[in-house]
């Protein structure tokens, strides 16, 4: 059995979370060896048809809807979890779904995957005044990753980031994917998702998916959007997080109301796909991201993205190539979306090269993390 180990999963969604979704459902797809290990959630259904073994969890105050878990105090989680026998694990956090992966991995003498999602950094900074108390955290963080057999980063500027962190071990770069990949007759499903969200002619589209939390850069996307009165575009943000009153309070205080709709979250993925698909630009200012999947999403629909020049996410860009990029602040970002909107033609042809460039199917991927389990299984019994 492969063990996937996440602090959060469906129907907690973020990039992180959608990744070990995907990563469980297409290898289960290839070997039918897979099994999911993750904090309960009330709302949990867990229909796949692979299994996915809960443990206790209570919910984090400030970063609703994640939750803290308990793995090691919930004995019958523990019966079920010691029946398992694994031939691997793989960890895509290093808090309690990843602690208790390294543990089993030391216990049944198997190796461990661990996947560098996140900067760790900036969530402990802003709910700890500490800095010793921080530092300590990230040090205890980089150990965990020293202790595992491979470590996995989703693109390579992510690497400098670990590397900050103290982390002196070897990388490897293992891509991260989209479900959204290979969809056929784009241009009229553009139509069609445009017709239902009751876009005019004339007007544009922006879009942003994911946390509604203020590492994610969101108050200057709109300090930029309240820039543009005279650009007739209707604002969409999909998702949930801490500062999403605050925003809308934002919203409202910028007379942007009448532009700016909050969808709340998706999990309909075919939902999801009519934003993407309708939308002429999807906006991402965010430093705060490594690898974010929600750009692969827009591009394997054919929309392009505005990223921050020199933030990690940027790296897959090339500017006016397959995405765009902006000067960090909120002049030079409303001045880009103005410049660009101004080239119709264009924006089509840079959305078709993120779609060729970018956009990896989660099979495909998923493919090469089977052949790399595979490896590192025959590694560990030769030694």
């Amino acid at each position: 059995m492969i063990g996937l180990f996440n602090d959060c999963f469906p129907p907690i969604m973020d990039g992180v979370s959608l990744t070990t979704q995907n990563y469980a459902y297409w290898l289960n797809k290839k070997a039918g060896n897979v099994c999911v290990v993750t904090p309960k959630s009330p709302d949990a259904r867990d229909v796949e048809e692979y299994p996915v073994y809960r443990y206790s969890s209570i919910p984090i105050p400030m970063r609703k809807p994640y939750r803290l878990g308990f793995p090691r105090i919930d004995w019958p989680f523990h019966a079920r979890i010691s029946r398992v026998s694994f031939e691997l694990v793989h960890a895509h956090c290093p808090f309690s779904s990843g602690t208790l992966a390294m543990q089993i991995a030391k216990e049944q003498h198997i190796p461990i995957v661990a996947t560098f999602h996140s900067k760790y950094r900036a969530d402990f900074e802003r709910a700890i005044p500490s800095r010793l108390l921080v530092d300590y955290l990230i040090r205890k963080v980089i150990r965990f990753y020293e202790a595992a057999d491979e470590v996995w980063i989703p693109q390579a500027a992510v690497e400098e980031t670990l590397r900050e962190y103290g982390y002196k071990g070897r990388v490897e770069v293992v891509d991260n994917g989209n479900d959204f990949a290979g969809v056929p007759s784009l241009e009229s499903m553009r139509r069609e998702a445009r017709r239902e969200l009751g876009l005019c002619s004339g007007e544009f589209m922006f879009l942003f998916v994911g946390q509604h939390i203020w590492e994610k850069n969101l108050g200057f996307l709109l300090d930029a959007l309240a820039l543009l009165p005279d650009v007739p575009f209707r604002m969409y943000f999909v998702g949930s997080g801490y500062a999403n009153d605050e925003l809308k309070q934002k919203v409202a205080g910028l007379g942007l109301s009448s532009k700016v709709t909050f969808v709340g979250s998706i999990v309909e993925r075919e939902v999801l796909k009519r934003y993407y698909v309708a939308t002429d630009l999807f906006l991402f200012p965010s430093l705060y991201d490594n690898a974010p999947l929600v750009v692969r999403e827009a591009a394997a629909l054919g929309t392009p993205s505005i990223l921050i020049k020199d933030s990690t996410a940027s790296e897959i860009i090339s500017d006016s190539v397959n995405g765009f990029l902006s000067f960090n602040s909120t002049d030079a970002y409303a001045g880009r979306i103005r410049e660009i909107l101004q080239a119709p033609a264009v924006i089509r042809q840079v959305g078709e090269e993120a779609l060729r460039t970018i956009a990896r199917s989660w099979e495909d991927v998923t493919e090469e993390v089977y052949d790399r389990y595979s490896r590192l299984i025959k590694r560990k019994e030769n030694r």
